[in-house]
């Protein structure tokens, strides 16, 4: 099978380490693109304890991303959990080969990190709040 767009090793520490460290508190959330030129993902930056509105903020408005989101998630009764969330960042305003670049490494990417709960975003900030999130989790 051929990869178009190749996931480096040190990506792979990283999105491993986000994975399974431990959270009380807050949402954290590693942001990945793709170096056109070179064809492989990049870290783009991580954050710690951010609320939705703030990532939202810091997502570019003409180019995708994949954000691998550990998300704090309040039940009904009372109880939080951290679901891994994969949001599929891609702006409709993007520049189209980019986005079909985006598009075809997508399901390699959510099989590295490891994670089944994807949330697609085209319409930018307007469609990542923490209610759409909720929305999705909480009534999957």
């Amino acid at each position: 099978m051929s990869h178009t767009v190749d996931i480096p090793q040190e990506l792979k520490a990283s999105l491993r380490k986000f994975r399974f460290a431990r959270r009380n508190e807050g949402s954290a959330a590693i942001v990945v693109k793709i170096n056109k030129q070179k064809l492989l993902m990049e870290e783009v930056e991580q954050f710690d304890n951010i609320s939705i509105e703030d990532l939202a903020e810091e997502l570019p408005e003409n180019s995708p991303r994949y954000v691998l989101l550990s998300y704090e998630l309040s039940h009904d009764d009372g109880r939080k959990s951290f679901p891994l969330v994969l949001v599929n960042w891609a702006p409709i305003s993007s520049e189209m080969s980019l986005l079909t670049l985006h598009a075809s490494a997508f399901l390699d990417f959510q099989a590295t990190a490891d994670v089944s709960k994807v949330i697609e975003v085209r319409d930018g900030a307007e469609g990542f709040t923490k209610e759409v999130i909720d929305a999705k989790l909480l009534h999957a």
